[in-house]
C-alpha cells in the first residue's frame, strides 16, 4: 500500500515534502467536501443522501442510468432489455466487458455476469440468503416499495441474461433498478468473504465496478478512493477522490476558499455573496426534485387526530421560512411531489397561514389549553433543508402563539436517523431528492405501509386507502390513468396531513474554479467520474 507524506488537513493531494508521484496527483486529484459521514458502504442498505452522496455512483454501477437532462432511463450495466406483454417478466442483457475492482483484499478471477444480479437482489429478497440479514436485513429503499412482494424470482438464463419475474405489473419497476440504492454487488467477493467467515466486510470493505476504488475510511474524517483504471466506460480523469467529512457550514466555505476542498455542496444561501464574485469559485445551480417536509408521528398522541395535524399546519408561516431559511431559493410546496412533476396536483389549495383557525381546531380536538411536543431537527445540511435549526425555531415561535409548547431536539447525524427509525421524535424536520422521474418516489418510500416497516416513514403512518391509490397507479403504463390517481393521493395527504410539505429548493454547489465536469444531477446523488482539473 502506498505510504502518505501529506498532513491530514491537506488530505493527501501532495504537497511539498512529498514523492514526485504524490506531487502529481494535486493536479489529478479531487477533495469533496461532505456535510457527514457514510453509514456504512452499501448503498441498498441506507435512504441517507449524505451517504448515497459518497459512495454510490463513485464505487458502483445499477443495471439502468437515468439521463439527467429529459429523466429517461438508459443502458447501464444492462446494454438492452425487453418486457413481456403482460408487464410481469423483464429481461436484461449484461455487457461482457464491466471489470470488478481490485484491491489488497480481492482479486477478482472474472468479469461482471449474471449471477451477480441475482446474488445482489436475491440478498435483498430472501430472508434465507446467508447475506440477508448481515447488518440488520434491513433495505429501506427496496422495503418501501414492497420489493420482496412484487419479484418473484430472479434468475440467470444465460451467462449474461437476467431475468426477472414479477407477481403483478408495476410501472415503476425499470425506474426502481436505476436508483442509486440499486448497485450491482460482487457475487465471487461475497463468496470469498462467506468462505473466510467475515461476511460484515461485504458492506465495509466495498467492492464495486464503478469509476473509483475504495482506499480507506478513517472515520468521521475522510473517506479515500482511487481511480478504476480498468472502468467500462474508461478510467475516470482523476486519479484520487477524497471525501472530508466536514459538518461544520461555515468550515466547508473556509476550505472552499482556502482551497483544500474542490466541491462543497449545499453551501449556506447566506454565504453565497461572499464567493458569487470570486475568480477562484463558480457557483452552480439548478432545479431539483426534492421536498423539505415537517413529518408528525402519527403513532403519538395526540398526532394520532388528524384535526391536530390540520391546526399544526395551518400555524406556521411557510412564507417566513422561506425567507429565513432558503433566502427565497425555494418554491413554496403545496404537495410532496414538486410541481415539475407530471402527476402534480396543480388543483391543490395554497398553504394557509391562519394561527386563529388552528386554535379553534385544536379546541375541537380537546386541546384548547394546548400541549408539549417535541421538534427534531436535522444537525446537518441538505439540499431540501439548508438550516434545519433555524427553521425549528421559526415553528417554535410559531407554535407559541397557538399554545402548543415546542422543544428542539437534535444529535449527531447517524445517532439522529437511528432514533427516527425507531420512533422517538414527536415530530421532524427532514425530506427527501428524487433517485429517478417516477411520481411513485416521492409517495411510498415516504408514506406507504411499507415504509413504515422498512423506517423510512418518518411520519409513522400507514393509510390502506392511500396504499390502495398508490397500488393502482402502479398496474398500468398509461400516464393519464396513473395521474389521476396520483392527483388523488395528493388530495388525500392534503387532508389527512401525516406531513406538511413545506419547500423544493434549488439546489446549489459551489467549485474551485480549477474543476470541469462536476455537474448537478436532479435524480441522484453526485457523480464525479467526469471531473477533472483545468490547470490556470
Amino acid at each position: 500500500m502506498i505510504k502518505y507524506c501529506l498532513s491530514a488537513a491537506m488530505l493527501a493531494l501532495g504537497l511539498a515534502g512529498c514523492s514526485a508521484e504524490q506531487q502529481d496527483l494535486r493536479a489529478d486529484g479531487l477533495v469533496y467536501c461532505a456535510e457527514g459521514a457514510p453509514e456504512h458502504f452499501n448503498p441498498q442498505r441506507v435512504t441517507s443522501g449524505t451517504t448515497i452522496d459518497i459512495i454510490s455512483q463513485q464505487l458502483y454501477d445499477r443495471l439502468l442510468d437515468i439521463d439527467a437532462a429529459s429523466g429517461e432511463l438508459r443502458p447501464a450495466l444492462a446494454k438492452g432489455w425487453q418486457s413481456s406483454a403482460d408487464g410481469l417478466v423483464y429481461e436484461f442483457d449484461l455487457r461482457h466487458d464491466v471489470q470488478w475492482h481490485q484491491t489488497d483484499y480481492f482479486q477478482p478471477s472474472r468479469v461482471l455476469n449474471a449471477e451477480d444480479v441475482v446474488f445482489t437482489f436475491n440478498r435483498i429478497m430472501d430472508p434465507e440468503h446467508p447475506f440477508h440479514f448481515i447488518g440488520g436485513g434491513i433495505y429501506p429503499y427496496f422495503q418501501s416499495v414492497d420489493w420482496a412482494s412484487l419479484v418473484k424470482q430472479v434468475s440467470a438464463p444465460e451467462p449474461y441474461r437476467v431475468r426477472f419475474e414479477l407477481s403483478r405489473p408495476d410501472s415503476s419497476f425499470l425506474s426502481n433498478l436505476a436508483t442509486d440504492f440499486a448497485a450491482i454487488l460482487s457475487a465471487e467477493y461475497a463468496a470469498q468473504l462467506l468462505a473466510a467467515n467475515a461476511p460484515q466486510l461485504l458492506d465495509s470493505q466495498p467492492i464495486g465496478s464503478g469509476p473509483f476504488i475504495f482506499r480507506e475510511y478513517q472515520k468521521d474524517v475522510l473517506v479515500r478512493f482511487y481511480q478504476h483504471p480498468h472502468y467500462w466506460r474508461g478510467p475516470a480523469a482523476m486519479q484520487q477522490l477524497v471525501f472530508d467529512i466536514v459538518p461544520n457550514n461555515a468550515r466547508r466555505m473556509a476550505k472552499l476558499l482556502t482551497h483544500e476542498c474542490d466541491v462543497i455542496a449545499y453551501p449556506r444561501l447566506a454565504e453565497l455573496a461572499l464567493v458569487t464574485e470570486r475568480p477562484d469559485v463558480k457557483v452552480q445551480e439548478s432545479t431539483s426534485m426534492n421536498v423539505g417536509f415537517w413529518a408528525f408521528n402519527t403513532q403519538r398522541p395526540p398526532f394520532n387526530q388528524v384535526k391536530v395535524r390540520q391546526a399544526l399546519a395551518l400555524a406556521i408561516n411557510q412564507r417566513a421560512i422561506l425567507q429565513a431559511v432558503y433566502f427565497n431559493q425555494a418554491t413554496a410546496a403545496r404537495s410532496v411531489l414538486p410541481p415539475t412533476s407530471w402527476a402534480f396536483n396543480q388543483q391543490l389549495a395554497t398553504p394557509e397561514y391562519n394561527p386563529q383557525a388552528a386554535k379553534a381546531l385544536l379546541a375541537e380536538a380537546g386541546l384548547a389549553s394546548g400541549f408539549n411536543m417535541t421538534i427534531w431537527a436535522m444537525p446537518v445540511q441538505r439540499l431540501y433543508n439548508p438550516n434545519a435549526l433555524k427553521m425549528a425555531e421559526l415553528i417554535q415561535a410559531d407554535l407559541a402563539q397557538i399554545g402548543v409548547n415546542a422543544t428542539i431536539v437534535s444529535y449527531e447525524w447517524n445517532t439522529f436517523r437511528r432514533k427516527l427509525t425507531e420512533g422517538e421524535h414527536d415530530s421532524v424536520l427532514i425530506g427527501w431528492a428524487a433517485d429517478n422521474a417516477d411520481p411513485d418516489n416521492f409517495f411510498r418510500p415516504l408514506l406507504s405501509c411499507a415504509a413504515l416497516e422498512s423506517g423510512s416513514n418518518r411520519a409513522q403512518w400507514c393509510d390502506p386507502v392511500f396504499d390502495r391509490i398508490l397500488n393502482q397507479a402502479l398496474l398500468t403504463d398509461d400516464q393519464l390513468q396513473r395521474r389521476s390517481f396520483y392527483l388523488a393521493a395528493q388530495q388525500y395527504l392534503q387532508t389527512e396531513m401525516p406531513l406538511v410539505a413545506l419547500a423544493h429548493s434549488q439546489r446549489i454547489q459551489a467549485i474551485n474554479s480549477q474543476i470541469e465536469g462536476v455537474t448537478i444531477n436532479p435524480y441522484g446523488g453526485i457523480a464525479l467520474f467526469s471531473a477533472r482539473r483545468v490547470q490556470p
